[in-house]
């Protein structure tokens, strides 16, 4: 067990955070995580916005370091907020995720500590997968904002 504190438990205001719909020949990466909070679920891949970083810049680094590819954000395709409280009811996590349709540039998924597998998935094959919460609706928004912008 690590003895490093969490330094996003308990927080005094949500985190930013970004994640991406990577979009490669009709079909979106989706990647399980290896680790907590959301240890075993299917999400995209993304991460908490570092101070001076802009939202494109803070997706091309997450993506980057969690995947080793490169990838060329398009346009905002939603937002969720997670919110998780422990058993007394007080906020354990809070994080504001900007998710964005993004087209695949290059590299082929090489997964860090945090992912433990990576799939290229069409939309309907997300039905049978256990995912965060509304990853159907941010995916189906990003098909059809990229499908929009040709």
């Amino acid at each position: 067990m690590s003895t490093v504190p969490d330094l996003r438990a308990y927080p005094d205001r949500p985190f930013l955070a970004v994640s991406a719909a990577i979009i490669r020949d009709g079909r979106v990466l989706v990647a399980r995580r290896a680790r907590g909070p959301a240890l075993g679920v299917w999400t995209m891949p993304g991460g908490v916005v570092e101070a001076g970083e802009t939202l494109i810049e803070a997706l091309k680094r997450e993506i980057e370091e969690e995947t080793a590819m490169i990838v060329e954000p398009v346009v905002l395709a939603g937002h969720r907020e997670v919110v998780v409280r422990d058993d007394d009811s007080r906020v354990l996590r809070h994080f504001v995720i900007m998710c964005f349709a993004t087209r695949w540039v290059s590299g082929e998924p090489q997964l860090n500590d945090e992912l433990a597998e990576a799939r290229w998935l069409k939309l309907e094959e997300l039905a049978g997968l256990n995912t965060t919460e509304g990853l159907a609706e941010i995916v189906a928004t990003a098909f059809e904002r990229i499908q929009a912008l040709g």
